[in-house]
C-alpha cells in the first residue's frame, strides 16, 4: 500500500498527467487508410461506405448494416424505422443507466420514454421491471448493453413478441461482445453500434444498425439521407429523367464520410486484438481489487455472455469508508487517474423531471448511482498506466477507510 499522503491533500501524485478513462489508438495503418480514402473520386456516399456496411454486417453476423453520422442519429434512425407514429402517443421502455440518448431517440418521435429500473449484479435492464411497465401503448423496447455486458435478450424478446414490440438492442458499448455464442448485432430486431473514440472500434464519430429485416434496411437508409430516394420502383412520377429524385418521408442528413468509413474498416481489422487487451486489463484489476473489502468489483464471467468489457466500473462500499464517492472521485482525480461516473440516472435530468420523474422512482438505479466510478480502461493503457491506476486506488483506500 501507498502511504504518501493523498495529491489532493498536498502529496506527490501517482501520475504527473491525468491517464483517461478511456481514448483511441490511431495507429499509422489507419493514417493510411484515411489519407489513401481523400485521393478516391468520392469522399461521401462513396463505395467505402458500402465496404465499411458490409464488413460490419459480416462481422456481427447481420444480413445489413447501415452507417451514421454517430450513435445518437443511429439510435433515431432505428427508432423511425420501427414504425412508432407520431400521431398517437406510443411508449418504448428503456434503462435508467444510460447515457440520455437510449431515451431522447424515443421523445424525438414525439413518443414516452419509459424508464425501467436495473439488475443489481448485470447493471443492465431488469427483465421484470421491464415486464412491469409493458403496456398496449409498447411499441419498442431499448435494452441497453452496459459497460459492454449483453442484456438478458432472450427473455427482452420472448416479452416483446407477446406485445408486438420492436426491440431495439442499445449496444454502444458491445460491439464484439457475444450473447449464447452469437455476437451482438445479429440477435435483436435493430441493433446500434456506436464508433465514439472511446468506444471498442472509432471512426472519428461514427454509429450503425444491423438487421436482418429488409424493411427497416430501407427505411433506415432513407432516414438517413432526408427521406430521399432515386429508386424508380418506389417513385411516385416514374418517368422523368435521371436526374429525378422524390422525398416520400421526412428524414435527415445522417451519414458517414468515406473517410470516416476507412478509419472504420482499418480500425475494425484490428478489433480481436482491442477485445484481448481490453480483457487482460480487466483481468489485471481483478485480481488487484477482488480482495479489497471497500470495493465491489463488476462480475468477471457469466456461463451464457462475453462482455466487450467497455467499461470497468467499481462500486465503494460506503459503510467502510470515511467519506462519500465525491471525495474518492476528487481523490483519484488529483492523483492524476481520470475516473469519471456512467452514468447519472435518466430520470434525474430535468427534462425528464418535468415529464413527472422524481428522485426515489428507481431505487436500485439510484443505489449504483452513489457508488460508481469508471477506472480507465483502453487498448492502448501501458502495463505502467496500470500499474498506476492499482496503486492510486490502493492509496486512496487505504486513506478513507474506516
Amino acid at each position: 500500500m501507498n502511504k504518501n499522503k493523498l495529491a489532493i491533500n498536498g502529496g506527490t501524485p501517482v501520475r504527473k498527467t491525468l491517464l483517461p478513462y478511456g481514448h483511441q489508438w490511431i495507429s499509422i495503418t489507419d493514417i493510411e487508410a484515411v489519407s489513401q480514402s481523400l485521393m478516391y473520386n468520392y469522399i461521401t456516399q462513396g463505395e467505402l461506405v458500402d465496404q465499411f456496411e458490409q464488413a460490419i454486417a459480416d462481422y456481427v453476423g447481420a444480413k445489413y448494416a447501415v452507417v451514421f453520422s454517430n450513435g445518437t442519429s443511429a439510435l433515431y434512425g432505428a427508432v423511425f424505422a420501427s414504425g412508432i407514429d407520431r400521431e398517437y402517443l406510443s411508449e418504448g421502455i428503456t434503462t435508467a443507466i444510460t447515457f440520455v440518448a437510449s431515451a431522447n431517440c424515443i421523445e424525438y418521435q414525439d413518443n414516452i420514454a419509459v424508464l425501467a429500473d436495473i439488475n443489481k449484479d448485470t447493471l443492465n435492464i431488469d427483465v421484470n421491471e421491464i415486464e412491469k411497465h409493458l403496456s398496449g401503448a409498447t411499441k419498442v423496447i431499448i435494452p441497453v448493453d452496459f459497460t459492454g455486458l449483453p442484456c438478458d435478450l432472450d427473455e427482452i424478446k420472448e416479452l416483446a413478441f407477446w406485445k408486438e414490440a420492436i426491440v431495439i438492442e442499445d449496444a454502444s458499448h458491445a460491439l464484439g461482445a457475444t450473447y449464447k455464442g452469437r455476437k451482438i448485432g445479429s440477435i435483436s430486431d435493430m441493433t446500434i453500434f456506436s464508433f465514439h473514440p472511446v468506444k471498442i472500434i472509432t471512426t472519428g464519430e461514427g454509429g450503425c444498425v444491423t438487421t436482418d429485416n429488409p424493411e427497416f434496411y430501407e427505411r433506415l437508409k432513407l432516414f438517413r439521407t432526408h427521406g430521399i430516394t432515386k429508386d424508380v420502383s418506389k417513385l411516385v412520377n416514374k418517368n422523368e429523367g435521371g436526374w429525378y429524385y422524390e422525398m416520400t418521408d421526412l428524414g435527415y442528413n445522417y451519414r458517414l464520410t468515406d473517410f470516416q468509413c476507412a478509419l472504420g474498416l482499418s480500425q475494425l481489422a484490428k478489433i480481436d486484438m482491442f477485445l484481448q487487451l481490453r480483457r487482460d486489463i480487466v483481468g489485471r484489476y481483478d485480481n488487484a481489487f477482488r480482495n479489497i473489502t471497500e470495493l465491489t468489483i463488476p462480475r468477471p464471467t457469466y456461463p451464457d455472455r462475453q462482455s466487450a468489457w467497455h467499461l470497468y466500473v467499481i462500486q465503494l462500499n460506503l459503510d467502510k469508508l470515511k467519506v462519500g464517492r465525491r471525495e474518492i472521485y476528487d481523490a483519484l482525480r488529483a492523483e492524476g487517474i481520470g475516473v469519471q461516473v456512467h452514468y447519472i440516472p435518466v430520470h434525474y435530468q430535468p427534462y425528464y423531471q418535468q415529464l413527472g420523474y422524481k428522485k426515489g422512482d428507481y431505487p436500485i438505479a439510484e443505489q449504483y448511482y452513489n457508488r460508481c466510478l469508471s477506472l480507465p480502461l483502453f487498448p492502448k493503457m501501458t502495463d505502467r498506466d496500470v500499474d498506476d491506476v492499482i496503486e492510486a486506488v490502493d492509496k486512496v483506500i487505504e486513506e478513507y477507510r474506516v
